[in-house]
Parts: structure tokens; C-alpha cells; sequence
């Protein structure tokens, strides 16, 4: 078994509508959406990689503006969140149906 999973927030400003929908779907494809601009991931060390890639490919770097914050091993995080409205939780590990 490799290193673990680590827990991630990606949060992002980017300027064209256009390019803004792109980065959503790539996100969709990599976290848990928890407000417009703002995702929990789960991710191992090749799929945080590939998933930064993805994100540069879609956005125009001297016009928007991408954060990813690496909270530490998933299992391990104990996340101190103050959430008003709707319950946060963090993503927990779940089996990958192929």
C-alpha cells in the first residue's frame, strides 16, 4: 500500500464564465462540491498531481486564481471547521466501483 490519501480544499477565482464551468467539471471529477467555487478532494499523491494539471490546463494564469490547500493524511485530519447553515463533514474513504 502506497502513501496515504491526503484531504484537500480547492477553492477558485476564475474571471470567464466559460473557463469557470470547465474547471467545475474537472473538479466534479476529483472532490466533493461543498460551495460555488469550492471543493473537499481526496486524493492520493498521483491524483492530487493530476489533478492540478488538469486545473492549469483549463484556466488563464495571468487572469485567474487557484488555491489548494493540503490539510494532511485523510485518515489522520480532524478537520476544525465552523460551518453555519448546512453540516460539514469531510470525505471519507469509499469503495471505487469500475
Amino acid at each position: 500500500m502506497g502513501p496515504p490519501d491526503h484531504l484537500y480544499i480547492v477553492t477558485y477565482d476564475v474571471r470567464d464564465p466559460k473557463r469557470w464551468r470547465r474547471v467545475f467539471k474537472v473538479m466534479q471529477g476529483h472532490g466533493q462540491w461543498l460551495q460555488l467555487s469550492v471543493f473537499q478532494c481526496r486524493l492520493s499523491r498521483r491524483g492530487a498531481a493530476e489533478l492540478t494539471e488538469a486545473v492549469s490546463a483549463e484556466i488563464k494564469h495571468d487572469e485567474d486564481h487557484v488555491l489548494i490547500l493540503d490539510l494532511g493524511p485523510a485518515d489522520d485530519v480532524k478537520p476544525r471547521v465552523s460551518s453555519i447553515g448546512k453540516a460539514f463533514a469531510a470525505v471519507t474513504r469509499q469503495p471505487v466501483i469500475v
